[in-house]
C-alpha cells in the first residue's frame, strides 16, 4: 500500500474546498472572493466534527472568517416506527425501488414536507402515496384541466392581458392569494425554512387553487360563448400555475420542468428554456388585498360548518335548502360575510342568509361550573361560587364568552370567575340546526318544502346525465339528446327544471318519451326510480 504523495490528510482535502475548488490562490481570486463565505452548507449530522469543523477551522486560520453563514443539518432517516434502519434488522428501504415506484419528485417533497430536515424523519411508504395522491395528482390534475380547454378554445398566452382591476372578484383573490403565499414563501427560504415554505406551497395548491378556485370556475371555461370573462380566467389560472412551477422547483425540478414547459413553449409564451434559469421574482403587493382575503377565509368557514351539517343530517350537497342564519358581532364581519353572499349561497346550495347580533337567537344557553378548576382555586368556599354561577344569566355568559372575568361574592369578598371555571351548555331551536367552529356559528333550516325538493331532482338529475357523458366517452363540448322515463312526481320537477338541466347538460334535446338509443342507465333519485339514455347530436 502506497500513500498519495499530495494528499495531507482527508479533512484537510474537504475542508480545503472553498478555495480548493477555484484554484485559489493561484487564479480565480475574484470569484473566490465573491463567494466566500457560503451563504450555506447542507450535510448529514454526522459530519459536525467532520467536515462543519474542518470547513470552518481551515477557513479561520487562512482567512480570519467562517467558511458558511448557514448550515442546514439533515437528521436520520428512520423506519416507520422511529427505528434506525439496519440490514440485520430488515427495515431497510431501496431508494432506487423508492424512487423508481414514486418518482424523485415525490421522494423529496415527502422528505422536505414530512419534518424539518434537522429532525429525525420516520420514513413510510403510505405517506409517500399520499404525497403523490393529494399533491402531484392535484397539481398535474389542475395543469391537465387548464391544458385541456385552452387548446380547445385555442388560448394562446399572448392575448392582450386583462387588467386585474377589471377581472371577477374570484380572480383578484387567488392572485392576492399567490402573491401573499410567494411573499411568506420568500421570507422562510431566506430563513432556510424549507419545510414550512414547501407545507404554504401544498396547501394553496391543494385548498385554494384546486378545491376552491378551479372547482368554483369550472363553468367559466366550458361555457360557450368568448370574452374577457372566459380570457380573465384563463389568464388567472397560468398566472397561479407559473408561479407555482418556481416555487416547487427547488424541491419538484421535473415536474416543474416540464409544467413550465409546456406553458412556455405550448403557449408562446416568452421566458427561460429552463424553470431553473427563471428567477422567483417579488410579490406584487399592489395584488395583495387581505380584507378580499379575509373575506373568503371567512366565506370558506362558513361553507365549512354548512356542510358538516348536511354531513350530519345526511342532507347532500345537491339538495338545496331555504335559509341560514349567521350570527356576527360588529358590523364589519356582517359586511365582510355580505361581500362574500353570492359565494357562500352557491357554495352551500341554500337560499338566503339572515344575520342576528349573537348566536342567543337559534341556541339556548345555560351554563353549569367546572368543578375541575373551581376547586383547586377557592378549595371550601368552591359551593358558594358554584351556587352563584349556577345563577348566572345571558349577560354574565356573554361577559364569559367576550372574555371577561365575572365577579361573585364569597363572603365579605369577591373573586373572578372565568370562561374556563364554566361549561356552558347550547341547546338548538327547534327547526334549526347549529354547528360552531373557529369562533364561527351557522344555523341551518333543514326543513324541505316541495319547491326544495323539485330542484333536488334537477340537481341530481344533472349530475347522473353527467356521469353518463363521461362513461360514454363524450368530449366536452359534445352537444346530446337526453330522453328520460320516470313517475310523475319525478317527471313533473324534471319539467319545471328544463331550461336548468339541458345548460348543464349541453342538451339540446329533453324529453321524457323513453329512447332505446345511445347510452343509457337505471339510476335512483332521492328514492324516484328514472331511465335515462342519452345520445350524441352529430
Amino acid at each position: 500500500m502506497t500513500r498519495t504523495p499530495e494528499l495531507i490528510d482527508v479533512w484537510y482535502d474537504s475542508g480545503a474546498m472553498p478555495f480548493a475548488q477555484w484554484h485559489y490562490p493561484f487564479e480565480n481570486t475574484d470569484l473566490f472572493d465573491a463567494r466566500h463565505p457560503a451563504d450555506f452548507i447542507c450535510e448529514g449530522v454526522d459530519q459536525t466534527r467532520g467536515w462543519f469543523y474542518s470547513l470552518h477551522a481551515i477557513s479561520t486560520f487562512l482567512f480570519d472568517r467562517p467558511a458558511y453563514r448557514n448550515l442546514i443539518v439533515n437528521e436520520l432517516i428512520l423506519d416507520s416506527r422511529g427505528q434506525k434502519m439496519s440490514k440485520s434488522k430488515g427495515n431497510t428501504v431501496d431508494p432506487f425501488a423508492v424512487i423508481g415506484k414514486y418518482g424523485a419528485d415525490t421522494v423529496r417533497w415527502y422528505l422536505v414536507v414530512t419534518s424539518p430536515p434537522w429532525k429525525p424523519t420516520l420514513f413510510d411508504e403510505e405517506g409517500l402515496q399520499e404525497v403523490q395522491r393529494k399533491f402531484f395528482g392535484t397539481l398535474v390534475n389542475t395543469y391537465a384541466f387548464f391544458a385541456l380547454y385552452a387548446n380547445i378554445d385555442g388560448f394562446t398566452g399572448s392575448e392582450q392581458s386583462v387588467p386585474r382591476a377589471s377581472r371577477p372578484e374570484i380572480d383578484r383573490w387567488i392572485l392576492s392569494e399567490l402573491h401573499s403565499l410567494l411573499g411568506r414563501y420568500r421570507e422562510l427560504m431566506d430563513g432556510y425554512e424549507v419545510t414550512r415554505a414547501a407545507r404554504l406551497v401544498s396547501a394553496f395548491t391543494i385548498d385554494l387553487l384546486s378545491n376552491w378556485y378551479v372547482r368554483r370556475n369550472r363553468r367559466r371555461f366550458w361555457k360557450n360563448e368568448k370574452g374577457a370573462d372566459k380570457l380573465s380566467a384563463y389568464q388567472t389560472l397560468s398566472e397561479c400555475l407559473d408561479g407555482l412551477t418556481r416555487m416547487i422547483a427547488p424541491f419538484a425540478p421535473f415536474l416543474s420542468e416540464e409544467i413550465h414547459r409546456n406553458l412556455r413553449e405550448g403557449r408562446g409564451l416568452a421566458g427561460a428554456e429552463s424553470v431553473h434559469l427563471e428567477l422567483l421574482g417579488e410579490p406584487d403587493r399592489s395584488a395583495i388585498d387581505p380584507g378580499l382575503e379575509a373575506g373568503m377565509e371567512k366565506a370558506r368557514l362558513i361553507v365549512s360548518l354548512v356542510r358538516s351539517i348536511r354531513n350530519r343530517k345526511n342532507l347532500k350537497v345537491r339538495q338545496p335548502l331555504g335559509r341560514m342564519i349567521v350570527p356576527v358581532g360588529y358590523p364589519d364581519e356582517r359586511m365582510m360575510i355580505e361581500r362574500m353572499k353570492s359565494v357562500i349561497l352557491d357554495e352551500t346550495n341554500v337560499k338566503s342568509i339572515e344575520f342576528v347580533g349573537d348566536d342567543s337567537g337559534i341556541v339556548t344557553k345555560s351554563i353549569r361550573p367546572n368543578f375541575k378548576t373551581l376547586g383547586p382555586k377557592y378549595g371550601r368556599s368552591v359551593q358558594g361560587v358554584a351556587s352563584a354561577i349556577r345563577g348566572f344569566g345571558a349577560a354574565e355568559i356573554s361577559a364569559l364568552e367576550a372574555g371577561n372575568a365575572v365577579p361573585v361574592p364569597v363572603g365579605a369578598r369577591e373573586v373572578p370567575v372565568v370562561l374556563e371555571d364554566v361549561e356552558i351548555l347550547r341547546q338548538e331551536i327547534e327547526g334549526w340546526v347549529v354547528e360552531s367552529d373557529g369562533g364561527q356559528t351557522v344555523a341551518l333550516d333543514t326543513e324541505l318544502t316541495p319547491e326544495l325538493v323539485s330542484e333536488g331532482f334537477a340537481r341530481e338529475f344533472v349530475n347522473r346525465i353527467q356521469n353518463l357523458r363521461k362513461d360514454a366517452g363524450l368530449r366536452v363540448t359534445d352537444r346530446i339528446a337526453v330522453a328520460y322515463s320516470s313517475g310523475p312526481r319525478l317527471t313533473g320537477a324534471l319539467r319545471q327544471y328544463t331550461k336548468y338541466i339541458q345548460n348543464e347538460t349541453l342538451a339540446v334535446e329533453l324529453s321524457d318519451v323513453p329512447d332505446g338509443d345511445g347510452n343509457s342507465a337505471e339510476v335512483d333519485l332521492n328514492g324516484e326510480h328514472c331511465r335515462i339514455s342519452i345520445k350524441r347530436i352529430s
